[in-house]
């Protein structure tokens, strides 16, 4: 009986814990939706929530299944699409106002995540979104990272 109310003593303030993680891996979560256009690193992000990088990055990919700057970066590229979709600006417009810093990772990223590079993919979406509302079009062009591309071919 005595170990039963130490492990249910002792499992109480670890279940406490885990929720206020939760919580603070949700705010990083946020705040990377808000703010990704915005200069963003794993450490800063850690700093705002009060823990540190590594733990972080640790707690972060268990809870969502990848990293903060992989999601931080499928963020800004679900973003561009959406600005080369429309078609007012160029590649290069677009990747400054998502949030990147260099051309060339941004078009590696995208093409890893869209499957061509961003300047194929304007032309592209220019013709197969044509007279689809945005909020659609958003929908039916959401990137498949690399790890979802084979069970999508399954199907």
């Amino acid at each position: 009986m005595r170990c039963g109310t130490i492990a249910l003593v002792s499992s109480r303030p670890a279940s406490a814990q885990h929720l206020r993680d939760l919580a603070r891996l949700r705010r990083v979560k946020d705040r990377i939706d808000r703010e990704y256009a915005k200069p963003l690193d794993v450490e800063a992000l850690a700093r705002g929530v009060h823990m540190s990088a590594g733990h972080l990055s640790r707690a972060f990919r268990q809870a969502y299944g990848e990293s903060p700057y992989s999601y931080l970066m499928t963020r800004r590229i679900e973003r561009a699409m959406a600005l080369l979709r429309r078609g007012d600006l160029s590649v290069t417009e677009v990747c400054f106002e998502v949030g990147c810093a260099s051309l060339g990772t941004f078009s590696t990223r995208f093409t890893e995540l869209v499957g061509m590079p961003p300047s194929a993919y304007r032309r592209e979406a220019a013709r197969a979104t044509a007279g689809i509302p945005s909020c659609v079009a958003k929908q039916v062009t959401r990137p498949i990272r690399n790890r979802e591309a084979p069970a999508a071919s399954r199907n």
